[in-house]
């Protein structure tokens, strides 16, 4: 196995807390990873897998890194914090209405400054294109361009979470812990394959399983197995795994991606007043909820010790006001 070189950039190991009050309503251990704590703004999982593709950006001699993703990116604006302190300039091909007025993650990006080009949704559809058709028009003013795909999901981002299962093995031993399962939001697939790869190599009996936050079952499957094989063959992973092997449990994106029903609202804010841990309800707000509701069903879901990773995304949930469904559903429940 060929094991690609990475920055320190990540506050690393993060910790694992016991989340006790919904362990003790569910009937389950319920611990959770904090990604969300690994530095850069709130990078969240992002950092993991950034690590490694400005590490080959830096050896490659680029001075310029373009990546994309929905205008309230959480990927995106990771990208650009990390590339203005490494001096690199971000520019960020990003999915939604052109805007003056500025928010959440949006307003991060304006702010340090990266060039923003928006585009809707149809042309998204072929954004792989775009980005390279990016990449010809700065390479013809001169620049060293360097493409990083939505999300840092492909075979070199999925050394991220290959890495965080190095981690997590190290901190189960410290901690006398055995893990049943891993739990965690999937929105472009780079952090399940890491999952997937680092059970494999480290030789973790946790099953994994991806609740995803838009699209569907069958998409995700073959998009984070196409990553795994990617990593496979240009690492030199000698691992098997099968397409079936892929949890993912469907039937939780709700209204679709980034639109918030109310019971996933109300379960972000009870947490946040139960246990002091905010989710956020694009992706990991929207991943706790399918976890309890099948929790719910059935206690034994998961095994006696869950999992769940908190990949941060916080700054999704400032952009939430103008829609004021947060402030409908915290007056209902404050007035109740």
């Amino acid at each position: 196995m060929i094991f690609p070189e990475k920055l320190n950039l990540a506050n690393i190991p993060t910790k694992i807390i016991k989340l006790c009050k919904l362990s003790k309503i569910y009937g389950a251990n319920i611990y959770l990873k904090r990604d969300d704590l690994t530095g850069f703004l709130t990078g969240g999982n992002k950092i993991r897998k950034l690590e490694f593709f400005f590490k080959d950006i830096i050896q490659k001699g680029c001075d310029t890194v373009i990546t994309c993703g929905g205008i309230q990116s959480n990927h995106a604006r990771a990208t650009a914090v990390v590339a203005r302190r490494l001096g690199i300039d971000p520019v960020l091909i990003l999915r939604g209405d052109k805007t003056s007025h500025y928010s959440g993650n949006l307003l991060i990006d304006k702010i340090l400054g990266a060039k923003v080009i928006t585009i809707d949704h149809q042309e998204y559809k072929r954004i792989d294109s775009v980005l390279k058709e990016c990449s010809i028009h700065l390479k013809a003013d001169g620049k060293r361009p360097y493409i990083i795909p939505e999300g840092g999901s492909n075979g070199l981002g999925s050394f991220g979470y290959i890495n965080m299962m190095k981690e997590l093995k190290k901190q189960m031993k410290e901690m006398s812990i055995e893990i049943d399962s891993i739990v965690h939001a999937v929105g472009s697939g780079g952090t399940s394959a890491g999952l997937v790869i680092g059970k494999k190599i480290y030789n973790i009996k946790a099953d994994i399983y991806g609740i995803n936050v838009c699209n569907d079952k069958e998409y995700f499957v073959k998009r984070i197995y196409k990553i795994i094989m990617e990593a496979k063959r240009k690492y030199s992973i000698d691992i098997d795994i099968k397409s079936k092997e892929l949890n993912i449990i469907d039937g939780y994106k709700g209204l679709g991606y980034a639109i918030s029903r109310d019971e996933e609202i109300e379960l972000i804010i009870e947490i946040a007043r139960e246990e002091g841990i905010i989710f956020d309800p694009v992706y990991t707000g929207k991943a706790i909820f399918g976890m309890l509701d099948q929790l719910n069903v059935d206690k034994n879901r998961f095994g006696e010790n869950i999992l769940f990773i908190h990949t941060g995304g916080i700054l999704g949930l400032l952009t939430k006001e103008k829609e004021g469904k947060f402030s409908q559903i915290i007056n209902s429940m404050d007035n109740f």
